[in-house]
């Protein structure tokens, strides 16, 4: 049971301000509001992996999926960013809406494992780089994490075309891996070297049983 409905989360995560001038190199796309809500909200809503939990959203950009967490009763939210400007707006973000427990921790993702941020967290949340252009791979690389860094469940989202690969790393891993939804992911023209304004991409909503690991 989520404590807000659909619409009035989606309402809420409309106000998050995004990046101001996002990184290629970081693949910095802002989750959609309506997607955050989303997923947010199914986590909730279906298994009950956010209300009085602890949640970790990695590569956290400017709070989007954090904020949703927190708005549905995180017991504690930390973000995790590698970006100064990402982390300030993060910070600035959670001020004006007056949340007090979540907090964005600057740090690189990739060296998290062996921290005493291990298994600290019941869920852990990610909208990861999709692993285009620069950062091939990246995507895996950040769910690995997340599988180090929760006790309970990983939520993800992937590109579609990537689906029997991350079956087939899941059971290497030992972690039970389902698509929870397929989502049309609109990427709207950031960067230069985009020539259409706006790009569908299809992605899966993944959930990752993490409890037997």
């Amino acid at each position: 049971m989520a404590r807000l409905k659909l619409k009035k989360l989606e309402e809420y995560l409309q106000c998050v301000d995004g990046f101001e001038k996002p990184k290629i190199l970081l693949e910095q796309y802002p989750t959609p509001p309506h997607i955050a809500a989303c997923m947010t909200h199914h986590i909730q809503a279906q298994h009950d992996d956010i209300e009085g939990k602890l949640v970790s959203d990695l590569g956290c950009g400017c709070g989007m999926l954090s904020i949703g967490a927190t708005l549905l009763g995180a017991q504690l939210t930390v973000g995790f960013e590698l970006d100064d400007a990402a982390v300030d707006i993060f910070r600035q973000n959670v001020q004006e809406m007056e949340l007090h427990n979540v907090d964005c921790v600057r740090s690189n993702v990739l060296q998290l494992p062996g921290s005493k941020w291990n298994n600290a967290f019941d869920t852990v949340v990610m909208n990861p780089p999709f692993g285009t252009k620069h950062n091939a791979g990246m995507d895996m690389r950040f769910l690995e994490v997340g599988t180090r860094l929760a006790t309970g469940a990983v939520y993800s989202l992937h590109k579609t075309s990537t689906r029997a690969y991350i079956l087939k790393k899941c059971k290497e891993w030992g972690a039970r891996g389902s698509v929870v939804a397929e989502l049309r992911y609109n990427i709207e023209s950031s960067y230069k070297f985009h020539k259409q304004k706006s790009k569908d991409i299809e992605v899966d909503f993944w959930r990752f049983d993490v409890s037997e690991l």
